[in-house]
């Protein structure tokens, strides 16, 4: 897939995607050693009335953290990752909060938001090999595993009142109406979405899932959207897999930085 198209298609997750490059080329870092179990969870449950908003300080603490998810780099977003509300433009007005949700754009209610990058670590078996020393073949395979790594942008939103539950319902029905499809347009840059298709997750009070495919020049990348909602917070996870985009792999809802983040909440 070319670059040009591969910036077009994961805008939302750039700058995630070149932090996955560096981590690829580089080593990996010592992460603490947490196992994390799916939770049961993911049916409708608001909550039976408005819930106190998490503080900016609480929020932090319930924000994921370096050693939280086993074999995944977990680092703050910087200033490069905003996205401001009102720079975020849809050709189907219906479809704003799907996109809000790629660029993980708080909604309205909102009290506080962190914002984090969660990035697979690159798989080794400890033997380092050389080009030159690779059978046939070898080298085209460690050349796709090294791409094969999976990037999530996660945004955890505090709410207050039954601003979270509202936040939530309307990103799935949003979901539902734009399945076939739109228009995302930040800094000028239009992302076309061409289909939205459900996934399967659990988690938290209710958690969704799907799988977000945009389309540049009939390229295609797919991308995995999350959203888990516990009481008056509510995460928002966008995936990108780089050898996914080129269609080399298929890569899987990040189950267990949703799992992480689920516990954290608890």
């Amino acid at each position: 897939m070319r670059a040009t198209a591969v910036r077009r298609t994961a805008l939302a997750a750039s700058a995630a995607a070149l932090a996955l490059l560096a981590t690829a080329c580089g080593g990996t870092s010592d992460a603490d050693k947490k196992d994390d179990k799916d939770t049961a969870g993911g049916g409708s449950s608001a909550p039976k009335g408005p819930v106190k908003a998490l503080t900016a300080a609480e929020l932090e603490k319930a924000t994921l953290a370096q050693g939280d998810v086993k074999g995944r780099k977990v680092t703050k977003a910087g200033p490069a990752d905003e996205v401001p509300a009102d720079g975020v433009e849809v050709d189907k007005e219906g479809c704003l909060p799907v996109a809000h949700a790629m660029f993980g754009v708080a909604q309205k209610g909102s009290v506080a938001t962190t914002k984090r990058k969660v990035i697979d670590e690159p798989k080794t078996d400890g033997k380092k090999k050389s080009l030159e020393d690779m059978a046939e073949g070898e080298a085209g395979e460690a050349f796709k595993d090294a791409f094969n790594l999976t990037s999530t942008f996660v945004a955890l939103h505090s709410y207050e009142g039954t601003a979270g539950p509202d936040a939530f319902a309307a990103l799935k029905k949003a979901a539902a109406d734009c399945a076939g499809g739109f228009t995302a347009t930040v800094a000028g840059t239009p992302t076309k979405v061409a289909s939205i298709a459900e996934e399967k997750v659990t988690g938290g009070d209710e958690a969704e899932a799907w799988t977000v495919t945009s389309e540049d020049d009939g390229d295609k990348a797919p991308f995995k959207l999350v959203a888990l909602r516990k009481e008056g917070a509510v995460a928002t996870f966008f995936s990108f897999n780089l050898a996914a985009a080129g269609g080399d792999v298929t890569f899987e809802v990040p189950a267990e930085v949703v799992a992480a983040q689920d516990k954290k909440l608890a």
